[in-house]
């Protein structure tokens, strides 16, 4: 501390000199006091000569021995002289020379020398000789060792170090205690000061690694001997055995405080072993059976290796350089469905995040004023409901050929709200809905709740309907929605799927349907007093008259129970919607001015309050739900509401295609356009998109859960040539380039992705539905090998002519490339001369699927394949939707052109562990309710 005396020692050639008394400074510098006088100079000078003496007489070496007149040497009288003829300069000179070499430099901790910390045995501190003596005269000229001596560049002699270590054992006048370090300083003795700043970042470091574990779920094991320690354990155990030597190893044992001790992860693609492997190499371990690192998350420090001696598996992943005792982390071998584990770990990581974040997001009950009325819901007659029927009331020809199965070549044709009975080995299900569908959506059902599913959709009335966009356009239409009864993944489902109910609307196309993700879906045995009944779920219309229309769905055995129709019609209903959103304020209200709404978007984190619509214009609107307001909020006679706008902004130039909301952050939402742009947004500063993309004409978006981009499909009009297709693209913060999923010859019309499985399906106006399983999108796409291997057909829909008709050798189907395609223009010159051929996949298993008959017809449809855009393209599919519950997350349903819906179930990425969180939500459903 400042003002605390010190003393220095000069330092003649043999290590003994005159001490001089001073006062240490602040850190780094010294105050120096005049210099001695004459008695304190003569005490300690006989002083030191005499302890020389002794100290030189218990050396076993021939060393010279003072001289006997040393104490009476006229050196001792001129002195004092000397002393007192120096200068004041001179004073000052030898003072800054006796601190130099009296107080040696102090090492901090971490200083490094030439950018490197200096290794090797430790020296003692020593210091430098002065060039010539301070003092002469103490010494007898004649001795030769008293002859001043340059300063050595080299090691030290042995007579040099041992006469160092003797003069440090020598009395001197006892130091003043070490200057106190800092406060953020703490120095154990014997060892350098620590910062505590780098042990709270270490604390911090540590609690980041937990945190970035728990959110990815993966197995953890130990390593296969439990000889292996962990590094700190290594380190501790050599600075134990050798405490004074090695300085290089004490040095890293020193700093061990200041290094994260967590193993560092591999930078490949991300890789989880599988579930339960064909292959018999020991690296594939069980998901399930390995605890993960977030089952300990109340440790402070991340856990050591051998702390968990019990868990007799690979370690997951090595540490950089580690060579000896681990093994590299990789996923090798296939899983049980043919698929190699590589490809599937990204779909049991999937699982985990899924169920995670519906878990922190979702709600159980939202909209509790939203609750359907009985009287709101009016049975229309046979006559009121026959002009929003759809006009066909059979299905056009069609058979399906299915993969490993004989070919029985059945003709099918169903009636209007009819569907043909599950397959009892493929479980796939047709019904025909009636006119071209456009619009599809599955309805939200909570984890665990083994209940019936339901789809909504909607038909146009005519199969040669089309429209223009650019104008509002009003008339009769039909929402449907259809029962597929509960779907499990042991059983074939054992019903048909059947139509429940019709809602008539007048308000023209339906361009798109969403539903509330969740809160809104109550048990059917719920009980009501009249006329509530209970409530199926909350949907949203995207009309072409501008409006988005707000449904509450009763049950279907509750709103049947109370007016009951004949068994033999459609139960039409004409209802009330409990909202009606336009665009305009109160004071100005004009539907026109945006044009036809064609997308949709809830938002998918709870309390779901906000819904955005995509307008012709490129508007994009947002409302607030639950308002208050009186400026966005207005109460008609009938009870229902009519609410406007509290946002909007203009997002494109044109036509706003499709809406996705970012599922783990509701701030963040994406738009295609038809001015060939995809643009991300942040809602807090919606003046500017975030990123701005131009590619090519964007049909559809999928924004899958675990990644920071977006699925894209696309229309082949401004594509590039070998370029159309589906892309995946990164929403610019990791920056990686756009992926290419897979390639397409014509248009993609709809596309879906399931957050459960990490995998998208598409259909295209070739009638073709594929899926693809996404690689680990937070690693770089570009080190993806064969991305072929990803995707599989599901089935393909070709129009063949029939057998007996004359002019079969002329015409053909379009896919199979022939001279002379059919040129029918309409729905009824179509189906007179040809039917639809489904070709179907087996799903159930992937086993050698490159070498597959549908796999290779794909490949080669991608390649060669040729379209005829001057017919109807009846086979064509407009929309693709996985199911977004857990207990049906396997199943797909898709439909298009020809009116027919076909429900797949893709029973080959299904896995143990997406059962056992089925089981375990049922457990946890059943508990609450």
């Amino acid at each position: 501390m400042q003002g605390q005396p010190f003393w220095g020692a000069l330092m003649d050639t043999y290590g003994v000199g005159c001490v001089a008394l001073g006062e240490a400074g602040p850190v780094g510098s010294m105050t120096v006091v005049d210099s001695p006088g004459q008695e304190v100079l003569n005490q300690l000078d006989v002083k030191a000569s005499s302890e020389m003496t002794n100290a030189e007489a218990s050396i076993e070496m021939s060393l010279p021995t003072p001289l006997p007149e040393f104490e009476d040497s006229p050196d001792k009288k001129r002195f004092p002289l000397e002393q007192e003829s120096l200068s004041i300069l001179e004073q000052q000179d030898l003072s800054s020379e006796m601190s130099k070499v009296s107080k040696p430099r102090a090492s901090k901790p971490g200083r490094k020398r030439g950018g490197r910390t200096r290794k090797g045995p430790k020296r003692p501190q020593q210091p430098n000789p002065p060039p010539a003596p301070l003092v002469p005269g103490l010494l007898d000229q004649s001795n030769p060792l008293s002859t001043p001596m340059p300063k050595k560049r080299g090691r030290k002699s042995k007579a040099e170090l041992l006469l160092l270590k003797l003069s440090k054992g020598l009395d001197q006048p006892e130091s003043p205690p070490p200057k106190r370090p800092p406060e953020d300083f703490e120095a154990p003795p014997g060892e350098r000061p620590r910062r505590r700043a780098a042990q709270v970042a270490l604390l911090y470091l540590q609690e980041l690694a937990e945190e970035l574990s728990t959110a990815l779920p993966a197995p953890v094991s130990c390593p296969e001997s439990s000889k292996l320690s962990s590094p700190t354990k290594l380190k501790k155990s050599q600075a134990d055995a050798d405490p004074q030597g090695g300085g290089g190893e004490d040095d890293t044992a020193q700093d061990e405080d200041f290094v994260l001790q967590v193993e560092a992860e591999d930078e490949e693609e991300s890789e989880i072993p599988s579930e339960s492997s064909s292959d018999p190499e020991p690296a594939v371990l069980a998901v399930p059976q390995v605890p993960a690192v977030s089952a300990v998350p109340q440790v402070p420090a991340v856990p050591e290796v051998s702390a968990v001696p019990a868990v007799p598996a690979v370690p997951r992943s090595a540490p950089r350089g580690s060579t000896s005792g681990k093994q590299k982390p990789h996923c090798r071998g296939v899983a049980p469905n043919g698929l190699p584990n590589h490809i599937m770990a990204p779909v049991w990581k999937c699982f985990h995040l899924t169920k995670d974040l519906r878990e922190q997001k979702h709600s159980y009950w939202e909209f509790a004023e939203w609750i359907p009325l009985a009287w709101k819901w009016h049975l229309l007659s046979e006559i009121e409901a026959a002009p929003y029927l759809p006009q066909e009331e059979k299905s056009p020809l069609f058979s399906v050929q299915r993969e490993g199965l004989p070919e029985d070549g059945t003709l099918y044709r169903i009636n209007r709200f009819s569907s043909i009975t599950a397959h009892p080995e493929r479980w796939d299900v047709s019904f025909f809905t009636g006119g071209p569908l456009w619009a599809l959506e599955w309805c939200p059902v909570p984890e665990g709740a083994t209940a019936s599913q339901y789809v909504a959709l909607f038909s146009s009335p005519d199969m040669n309907e089309t429209h223009s966009l650019s104008q509002l356009h009003s008339g009769p239409g039909l929402l449907q929605l259809w029962g597929l009864g509960t779907l499990q993944q042991e059983s074939c489902p054992d019903n048909r799927a059947h139509f429940v109910y019709g809602i008539a609307c007048d308000n023209g196309c339906i361009w798109d349907l969403k539903f509330c993700p969740s809160g809104a879906w109550e048990l059917p045995s719920t009980p009501r007093k009249d006329p509530l009944l209970p409530r199926l779920g909350l949907l949203a219309l995207a009309c072409s008259d501008g409006k988005v229309l707000l449904f509450s769905l009763p049950h279907p055995e509750a709103l049947l129970a109370q007016q009951l129709p004949d068994a033999m019609k459609p139960a039409i209903y004409k209802v009330e919607c409990v909202a009606t959103l336009q665009v305009g304020s109160v004071q100005a209200s004009d539907p026109s001015e945006c044009g036809q709404c064609l997308s949709l978007a809830w938002m998918p984190t709870r309390p779901h309050h906000h819904l955005a619509a995509g307008y012709y214009n490129g508007m994009v609107v947002f409302w607030n739900l639950p308002t208050n307001s009186p400026l966005q909020q207005i109460r008609l006679s009938d009870g229902s509401l009519k609410l406007y706008p509290f946002q909007c902004f203009p997002a494109h130039d044109q036509a706003v295609r499709n809406l996705q909301w970012c599922k783990a952050n509701s701030h963040f939402l994406v738009s295609a356009g038809s001015d060939r742009k995809i643009k991300f947004w942040d809602l807090r500063r919606p003046y500017e998109p975030i990123n701005s993309i131009k590619r090519f004409l964007s049909t559809e978006l999928a924004w899958l859960l675990p990644y920071n981009g977006v699925t894209v499909a696309q229309d082949n009009c401004y594509a590039s040539y070998g370029l159309c297709g589906i892309h995946y693209i990164d929403a610019g913060y990791l920056g990686f380039k756009a992926y290419f999923t897979a390639p397409r010859k014509g248009t993609v019309w709809s596309l879906s992705g399931s957050d459960w499985l990490g995998t998208i399906a598409a259909g295209d106006i070739s009638g073709e539905l594929i899926a693809a399983i996404l690689p680990d999108m937070a690693l770089n796409p570009i080190n993806v090998k064969r991305p072929v291997e990803r995707r599989f057909p599901i089935y393909k829909a070709d129009l063949i002519p029939y057998q007996d008709d004359p002019e079969d050798q002329d015409h053909y189907s379009a896919s199979s490339g022939a001279p002379n395609p059919p040129k029918a223009r309409t729905y009824a010159e179509t189906v007179s001369h040809h039917y639809l051929l489904f070709q179907d996949t087996d799903l159930g298993s992937f086993h050698d699927l490159l070498r597959r008959e549908p796999m290779l017809r794909m490949q080669e449809r991608e390649g060669h394949s040729q379209l005829c855009l001057d017919r109807l393209q009846l086979e064509a599919i407009h929309k693709v939707r996985f199911s977004p519950n857990l207990d049906s997350y396997g199943w797909l349903v898709s439909g298009g052109q020809s009116g027919l819906v076909r429900i797949h179930f893709v029973r080959g990425l299904t896995s143990p562990l997406g059962h056992r969180m089925q089981l375990e939500s049922q457990a946890q459903f059943n508990a609450m309710f």
